[in-house]
């Protein structure tokens, strides 16, 4: 049964060979030589979005944005929420306070430049702050950020930071963390809002899932997904490891359906406007 909360529906904007999982195997200097394919897979969940009536956020890289500006004005013109993913796509944990503040004020000022609105949110590539970078959050509230979505509070072996708070907490003042929705169960955090877990797990079950954040916790949910996931005719990436093989292609041919089913079944919107009461986009100038 639908529930009267409305969740929050966000997209993180990065290509297939962008992914930190292919890192190991694509390197940067060859991003630019690759077909990229996040224009049509963009064009794709607008028009599906459109479909449902519905907002969302888009998090989206800066080196997306800087190479296809008109996307970034698609995003915004059909008012919906254009965010930072940083610029590079590089993992928080990765950088030092330095280099990290650099990325994401690059990112902040490209967009905001491209877009006209102000950027309120910032998510972490692989969701990459933890317990070891917690200076991240002053370097956000530094470069301007009101929010975060930067932790799945879940244990993984790429990320996750299992004992954090399930929903959203004021991490500094003025800065909000806004995790990625999960289940409690057996005295565990399970995973319950997109990403691979989506395409892996039977539909129903995703469905039961949110659900019972709704009714049970009586919280909004965080949903996400990449462009990439719903584009089964993308390049294979050759001499990746079984692991990431089967995490980036499983069931990929099934996930625009899925979402389809997903925007039918719930109530959604833009990450400014369900969890910061915003109710409509900042200009630059407000």
């Amino acid at each position: 049964m639908p529930t009267s909360l409305t969740n929050a529906m966000t997209i993180d904007v990065e290509d297939y060979f962008q992914v930190s999982a292919f890192a190991p195997y694509i390197a940067r200097t060859e991003w630019d030589s690759r077909a990229c394919r996040v224009e049509r897979n963009i064009q794709t969940i607008l028009e599906l979005l459109a479909r449902h009536h519905t907002q969302a956020t888009f998090f989206t890289l800066g080196w997306i944005a800087e190479r296809y500006p008109q996307l970034v004005r698609q995003i915004v013109d059909n008012g919906h929420e254009l965010a930072s993913h940083g610029y590079g796509h590089q993992r928080a944990s990765d950088q030092s306070p330095e280099a990290f503040f650099h990325d994401i004020d690059r990112a902040k000022k490209l967009l905001e430049d491209l877009s006209g609105q102000r950027i309120l949110g910032y998510r972490a590539p692989s969701f990459s702050i933890g317990k070891g970078n917690l200076w991240a959050y002053d370097n956000l509230l530094e470069a301007g950020y009101h929010y975060s979505s930067s932790i799945y509070p879940i244990a993984h072996d790429h990320y996750g930071m299992p004992d954090s708070p399930r929903f959203a907490y004021e991490v500094r003042p003025g800065l909000t963390e806004i995790p990625i929705t999960t289940v409690r169960l057996f005295d565990r955090n399970f995973p319950s809002s997109g990403g691979g877990y989506f395409r892996l797990l039977p539909y129903p079950v995703t469905r039961w899932l949110i659900q019972r954040v709704n009714t049970r916790d009586q919280q909004p949910g965080m949903f996400y997904f990449h462009p990439w996931e719903i584009d089964p005719d993308q390049p294979r990436v050759a001499g990746i490891d079984r692991k990431s093989q089967f995490r980036h292609y499983v069931n990929i041919g099934h996930t625009q359906a899925r979402l389809d089913r997903l925007l039918g079944d719930f109530q959604w919107g833009r990450v400014d406007q369900v969890f910061l009461n915003q109710i409509a986009p900042l200009p630059l100038a407000a």
